[in-house]
């Protein structure tokens, strides 16, 4: 490793070591604001994650067992590599994280490519379009439950969706040399094995609840520093950093064009909070960080795109 390697690492780890202490302290000066922070943020993943993505994450990890699969998406095989140059499993992903939401997308690719079923280009390629949230949180919890607006919510999840389809075609010649090198692949459990499925889904949505919860406060703490901005950058600052605390707060401006705009581009990107969620899920792939980021906000941008155009030709 270069000597400027190694200063770069020491400078990163230092800058991460100084904003952990300014956290800690912020706790520790004003415990019960940070307490009731956690208890939002364990609200906000026992009420609007837990019930949605928990039983995804088991049937679709159940069926991701089956070899039975495979044939099932057989039909899928010329649209999928025509559209992403990826296998027609692929497909069967793609439905599944735009129905079931984050981070089961990203779950199941992470449990194929450890079942040798797809490689680790397809892994990657996979990651662009398969990294999603889903009709319960973009129309339920965001259109309906935040906006009070079912319209905003279906022009949200319409976006969400073509921008993941746009974003696959963009990374489909995606070369695995450019990005990292070849890594083995380790062995899956047994088909059926039910204890082995319960407990690795409760494990990965028990670490995505610890994650949320994190980033609830850590926004507590950086909000003396999002108030010196306007509230419309402030919230955006919010939802780039943890996607359900910035969607209600943007969902307040008066303003329901740019609210649905910034929206857009928040759940596609989804959040610091929501991208560590599915890295964590890919760590097995060796996702690459810096790919992963480019990807969401690939997506972000053309989602955001997309909600610009059906604005314009619905309105809001």
């Amino acid at each position: 490793m270069k000597f400027s390697n190694i200063k770069n690492a020491s400078f990163t780890n230092l800058i991460f070591s100084i904003l952990i202490i300014y956290i800690l302290i912020c706790m520790v000066s004003q415990p019960a604001k940070f307490i009731t922070q956690s208890l939002n943020g364990i609200s906000a993943w026992a009420y609007n994650v837990l019930p949605s993505v928990l039983p995804f994450m088991f049937f679709t990890k159940l069926l991701s067992n089956l070899d039975s699969i495979s044939k099932l998406t057989i039909p899928f095989s010329r649209l999928s590599y025509k559209m992403f140059k990826t296998p027609p499993i692929s497909m069967y992903t793609f439905l599944m994280a735009i129905l079931s939401g984050y981070p089961v997308g990203s779950k199941m690719i992470a449990d194929l490519y450890l079942q040798r079923k797809i490689s680790q280009e397809d892994a990657f390629k996979m990651s662009s379009f398969c990294s999603t949230s889903g009709p319960m949180f973009i129309i339920g919890a965001v259109g309906i439950g935040m906006f009070k607006n079912s319209k905003i919510g279906y022009i949200l999840f319409i976006s969400h969706i073509i921008g993941a389809i746009l974003n696959g075609i963009t990374f489909r010649k995606l070369k695995l040399k450019t990005i990292v090198q070849s890594t083995s692949v380790k062995k899956e459990s047994p088909p059926f094995n039910l204890a082995d499925i319960i407990l690795n889904s409760t494990l990965s949505i028990l670490s995505v609840g610890t994650i949320i919860t994190i980033f609830f406060i850590t926004i507590e703490c950086f909000a003396p520093i999002f108030n010196l901005f306007p509230k419309t950058i402030s919230f955006f600052l919010e939802g780039i950093i943890e996607i359900t605390r910035g969607c209600l707060d943007i969902s307040n401006l008066t303003n329901l064009s740019v609210a649905t705009t910034l929206s857009s581009f928040v759940i596609s990107f989804g959040g610091i909070s929501t991208i560590l969620q599915s890295l964590t899920m890919l760590a097995n792939v060796k996702m690459p960080i810096k790919l992963f980021i480019f990807q969401k906000f690939t997506h972000a941008c053309f989602s955001t795109i997309i909600t610009l155009l059906l604005i314009i030709l619905f309105g809001v």
